[in-house]
């Protein structure tokens, strides 16, 4: 872990970790939103890191599809879905991802039940 990341400033948990610079202002404010709200252990601010940074790369694809459109022409004259249409896909289920492993998808008291054997078989 990049000890440049964490500060012990008292107990606060804004105190107690700093987000990284290289963050957009959107993806810090709702870091810090998180960061407030949240009890966060150093592995989990980690985690929140990098749904940050998933945050901002899903924002940066979406831009370039805004500008370049959803297709590109290959070599053959073919259209074909933009690179970053894929991109901006995976960066968002690398977010979502990201809040689940934290446990910000589902009320606690409302948790999914593990998949068994018989899961989507009829009765």
């Amino acid at each position: 872990m990049n000890s440049k990341n964490i500060e012990n400033q008292g107990d606060h948990p804004l105190n107690n970790f700093k987000i990284p610079s290289h963050i957009s202002l959107k993806s810090k404010k709702f870091m810090a939103k998180l960061l407030k709200d949240n009890d966060f252990d150093p592995h989990h601010f980690e985690i929140l890191c990098r749904v940050g940074e998933a945050m901002d790369r899903a924002d940066q694809a979406r831009e370039v599809v805004s500008a370049e459109g959803l297709t590109v022409t290959d070599r053959y004259g073919t259209p074909k879905a933009h690179p970053a249409v894929n991109i901006e896909r995976d960066a968002r289920y690398a977010v979502l991802r990201g809040l689940r492993e934290l446990g910000l998808d589902v009320a606690q008291e409302a948790a999914r039940m593990p998949r068994t054997r018989d899961y989507g078989g009829r009765a």
